[in-house]
């Protein structure tokens, strides 16, 4: 990483946690970071993974907010009081929704046993599921062995990296279903009310509110995000102290991040950026546009020179569908790490028939 040209304040800085990780989303670029690579036991933020593979199985149609899920006599008797809980009965039969509600909120871990039991038909082949979403997005660094992250040893474990990567797949895949059953001040059930403890939910303006966790061996941990603007921060907290340690420094850390950069615009939302070479297509360029607003963040009152670099496997290959990610866009400014964006192409690109093959021959023979 580079030298942080932004120091945290000093009260801040006091906080005792080995990792703390933040990240504008939009555009990934760092503006903090504390050991973002170093494993950790993840707690109940584990929960994150299990409502992102649920919503993925959501969106495949092999889940519903409807369907009833059965509380088998063993997920009740492992869990019953075990934890945070949502006091669910023996042989009934609870509504996914209320299940993903409780897992969000009330960090319940009897509820993520009866989903993982009831959707995948053990939680063994739930864990798979997880462990396979985790290296679809690239969580090499991560494996899950539960789906609540009870201590297990140490065979769940994570990255405040790897975490981001969630958190902006979770975000940018499923917001609807992230704003149905995440961020809600209370949750009840069964004629029992609790309450969220995100530090950030109701004292941070945005905030979205994902998850915290703790046991003695991981301490307080917490992945947030909160926007503002059209700008979306995450952050990871991990090994934290105390609970009002933890809350200290996501509040302020979230606050800092907005408050101690200039965001400067580079890009319109669909702006042309440039143009890819493509090879065995019917046409040999394709124009590469933005998929949201591109801004900077850059050190407050410290503007210097910006650098920008499309970068792709090229030359790219046909056929290629219009609005297909198909290249990336590098960004520096001095002294902050840098942000990196996808690139998507424009218009298709069709398999080149024969007298495009031809053309593109006579085009090359003369470039």
């Amino acid at each position: 990483m580079r030298a942080q040209s932004v120091p945290l304040p000093p009260d801040l800085a006091a906080i005792r946690a080995p990792v703390v990780y933040l990240v504008d989303a939009s555009n990934g670029q760092v503006l903090f970071e504390r050991e973002a690579d170093r494993r950790f036991v993840p707690a109940s933020v584990t929960k994150v993974m299990t409502l992102y593979t649920a919503f993925d199985l959501m969106d495949a149609g092999q889940l519903a907010p409807h369907h009833l899920l059965p509380v088998s006599p063993e997920a009740w008797k492992q869990w019953r009081g075990r934890g945070s809980t949502m006091y669910l009965n023996v042989d009934t039969r609870v509504p996914v929704s209320d299940l993903l509600l409780g897992i969000a909120n009330v960090s319940a871990n009897d509820a993520s046993y009866v989903l993982a039991e009831g959707a995948a038909g053990s939680v063994d082949s739930w864990t798979a599921r997880m462990n396979a979403k985790a290296r679809a997005l690239g969580m090499n660094q991560s494996h899950f062995a539960t789906p609540n992250g009870w201590p297990d040893e140490g065979a769940t474990f994570t990255t405040a990296r790897d975490l981001v990567t969630l958190a902006s797949a979770l975000l940018r895949v499923h917001p609807r279903k992230v704003a149905r059953y995440t961020g809600k001040r209370q949750f009840s059930y069964a004629g029992i009310t609790q309450s969220n403890y995100d530090p950030m939910l109701g004292r941070v303006e945005g905030a979205d509110g994902i998850k915290t966790g703790y046991t003695n061996q991981a301490g307080f941990t917490y992945l947030g995000a909160a926007k503002r603007d059209g700008q979306r921060l995450l952050l990871v907290i991990a090994g934290a102290e105390t609970q009002g340690a933890r809350g200290r420094l996501a509040r302020g850390l979230i606050e800092w991040g907005f408050s101690a950069f200039e965001r400067v615009k580079i890009f319109d939302k669909g702006a042309s950026v440039g143009v890819a070479k493509v090879q065995d297509g019917s046409s040999r360029s394709l124009e590469l546009v933005t998929d949201r607003e591109i801004a900077i963040n850059t050190a407050a009152r410290k503007r210097g020179s910006v650098t920008m670099t499309i970068s792709y496997d090229g030359p790219l290959r046909a056929p290629i569908s219009a609005g297909d990610s198909v290249a990336s866009l590098l960004i520096e400014v001095p002294d902050i790490e840098p942000a990196r964006v996808p690139l998507f192409a424009k218009e298709p690109v069709a398999k080149a028939g024969l007298f495009d093959r031809i053309a593109n021959a006579f085009a090359g023979w003369f470039s």
